[in-house]
């Protein structure tokens, strides 16, 4: 009980210190996109009635105070969140918390709050130093459950969940485990003379195949190398990636023109913007049956004009984008392009690396194929599947980024 008091107390004093001023610049530190939880992507109600959600994030960029967004962005009815905390985690792949650094999260100086359906919410600021690469804990505790489960199924990341409201525990001894994010969307941070990058994709930029907890993505990759270059240490590089995801048609998430402004331009601090989309658009064009040529012609067009809208709208708040070709996937199953498949991925690629198009131009196709096949992946880039990079092959990818041309 005593440590229980002395944590709110401080809590309550860094909260009361932590607001909002006028000369402040926020930018977002950790992104993750957002979709509607279904099937085996949403845990049971059962487990989120009177349960503490506790969720392990890496800040990508530095910060002094910093708040959380919460999302009940799918939710169709009102998400009541009965308490929050955030504190630095003692490692990525474990529910334990430094409890010196635990801060009870406010919502109008109230420890509980209702997000609206469709709403995203922030927390009250907290002061909590957390270097780049810090792991933070964000714990929540929720009496009811979602009526629609809101989250990010590819964490790549694992948390946990365990009946009663433990938020201040820690260590969450016998807790649930999933790798899945669920309620949480960002991190918003204030340190001196920081920026973000968004990294904006599919499952490419998702991270497909890499294991929880290890932080091996390409953006991950880039993020590190930021880090040691002079003057980039501030840089912090958003994964708003999603599994399937395509420019014109929804998937398992909303389509990347759909979700763009929520998930780019409502970023504070933003300043380039990645993007790594396509390939699934080509790939479920003829996935279940070929289509005549006139579809191709159409399907080219079409995602040209989705890029156009994109580089349109990042322009018009002053995000520098950059354009990167689609990588080849000849060798996948799933996909079985054939010769004209190709020839669309060449032509989009075409566009992507015409000047003017794009501000620049990061030749992921160049750079991950195969010399003696260029219609495939590089062996040892490959995942196994002809679509998705291993991990040595995100560790390529990122190295393939000019970091010139995120200054």
């Amino acid at each position: 009980m005593a440590r229980m008091l002395r944590w709110i107390a401080v809590g309550l004093l860094a909260a009361a210190t932590a607001q909002a001023t006028t000369g402040d610049r926020w930018t977002t530190a950790w992104w993750t996109s957002q979709l509607a939880l279904e099937g085996q992507n949403a845990l049971p109600a059962a487990d989120l009635t009177d349960a503490t959600l506790r969720q392990i994030v890496r800040l990508q960029g530095p910060a002094s105070r910093l708040r959380v967004r919460f999302s009940n962005r799918f939710g169709t009815a009102p998400l009541r969140i009965d308490g929050a905390t955030i504190a630095r985690a003692v490692d990525a792949a474990s529910p334990r918390i430094d409890v010196a650094t635990l801060r009870p999260l406010r919502f109008g100086g109230a420890s509980a709050v209702v997000i609206p359906a469709g709403a995203d919410y922030w927390s009250d600021p907290v002061v909590l130093e957390a270097a780049p690469g810090s792991d933070l804990a964000i714990s929540l505790h929720m009496a009811q459950p979602p009526s629609q489960q809101t989250g990010h199924p590819g964490s790549r990341a694992t948390s946990y969940v365990l009946h009663g409201d433990h938020g201040g525990d820690a260590d969450l001894a016998g807790a649930k485990t999933v790798d899945h994010w669920f309620q949480i969307a960002g991190i918003e941070a204030v340190a001196p003379r920081t920026r973000a990058i968004v990294a904006f994709g599919d499952s490419i930029t998702d991270g497909y195949g890499v294991k929880p907890n290890t932080n091996a993505r390409w953006t991950d990759a880039l993020q590190r190398r930021l880090r040691q270059a002079p003057g980039m240490g501030g840089v912090a590089v958003l994964n708003a990636g999603i599994g399937g995801n395509r420019l014109l048609n929804d998937g398992l998430g909303p389509n990347a023109l759909a979700r763009f402004d929520h998930d780019v331009i409502g970023q504070p601090g933003v300043s380039h913007l990645i993007v790594l989309e396509g390939v699934n658009d080509l790939g479920t064009l003829t996935r279940d049956a070929p289509v005549p040529a006139e579809a191709h012609a159409a399907l080219v067009s079409r995602m040209i004009d989705a890029y156009r809208q994109i580089v349109a709208r990042a322009h018009a708040r002053g995000i520098k984008v950059i354009g990167a070709t689609i990588m080849p996937y000849a060798g996948s199953g799933y996909y079985h392009p054939d010769a004209q498949n190709e020839a669309d991925r060449q032509a989009v690629n075409r566009w992507i690396r015409t000047p003017g198009n794009f501000d620049a131009v990061i030749d992921f196709d160049a750079a991950m194929r195969d010399p003696a096949d260029p219609k495939r992946l590089r062996k040892d880039y490959d995942s196994g599947d002809g679509l998705h990079p291993s991990v040595t092959g995100y560790a390529a990818m990122a190295s393939a980024v000019p970091l010139a041309l995120l200054r």
